[in-house]
């Protein structure tokens, strides 16, 4: 067993899911026009565990880390630039005049 006083260092993130009632939209369809969904209040997201309603203060701190995590990735993804595509955008100095002969 671990000993500890006071709280964590860092908090931990909650387990989240779409809202089974509105389909994680925020908004469900009435009779006659659309209403905010208030099993989720009007964030389309729930406890992935108990299926309740969380503070948006969680809500948010979980969709922000999700959407670093995406922006990391994409920026990976774009740094990753190299093979055939690097080669063609080098100066060969094969062309004419020492111009980029590409081979096309």
């Amino acid at each position: 067993m671990k000993k500890s006083h006071g709280p964590d260092f860092r908090r931990k993130l909650k387990f989240i899911v779409e809202c089974n009632v509105c389909r994680g939209t925020g908004i469900y369809t009435g009779v006659f026009h659309q209403m905010t969904c208030e099993n989720c209040h009007a964030s389309g997201w729930v406890c992935g565990e108990t299926l309740k309603t969380l503070p948006l203060i969680d809500v948010v701190q979980v969709l922000n880390a999700r959407l670093r995590e995406a922006l990391g990735e994409i920026a990976k993804f774009n740094r990753a630039v190299g093979g055939a595509h690097q080669q063609y955008e080098q100066n060969n100095r094969r062309g004419a005049g020492g111009s980029n002969y590409t081979g096309d």
